[in-house]
């Protein structure tokens, strides 16, 4: 498992030739789903599956509309990833989402057997990779995945906060 973080953000230690180019433009993409969620009434986090440099997938936060808990952006993306590719796992594939995974979708991401997951933000309160849990690098699970985080993160973080804003407001 390999654990990187991407550069330009505090306390880096990564240099910037390890993020992959198109990591920016992926994350570029899944903003978008997060706005369309956010637009929608739904807690803005979006998510791209990306295989050999293409989009598979894209989907954001659904709960709400769909009256269904485990309509995460991540869950989502790998059900409609697996369903095109005609298969459940998705081991060249890299997942892009704007906020750190929880425990449920890191738990989607290992079945996938997805191989990199790229993150922009933290989930202090239920994130499962970085923050609370370490599940996608816990060697006592048959699958690591290698993750970037810290991608987009300021764009990432500001899409959250200023949705929650509005909702106080």
């Amino acid at each position: 498992m390999t654990r990187q973080r991407a550069s330009g953000n505090t306390g880096s230690i990564v240099s910037p030739e390890l993020e992959t180019p198109s990591d920016d433009f992926f994350m570029a993409l899944a903003l978008e789903e997060a706005r369309v969620g956010g637009e929608e009434g739904e807690v803005p986090i979006g998510c791209v599956v990306e295989s050999g440099g293409e989009v598979i997938s894209g989907a954001h936060n659904r709960p709400i509309n769909l009256n269904d808990p485990t309509a995460h952006a991540e869950i989502l993306a790998i059900r409609e990833a697996c369903r095109r590719l005609g298969n459940y796992r998705l081991s060249g594939a890299t997942l892009y989402v704007t906020i750190e995974p929880c425990p449920m979708c890191v738990g989607g991401i290992l079945q996938a057997r997805i191989r990199r997951l790229v993150y922009g933000a933290a989930d202090e309160k239920a994130g499962a990779v970085d923050s609370l849990f370490h599940l996608a690098s816990d060697p006592r699970l048959n699958h690591q995945v290698e993750v970037i985080s810290g991608v987009r993160e300021q764009s990432c973080r500001a899409l959250m906060k200023n949705f929650f804003a509005g909702k106080r407001s």
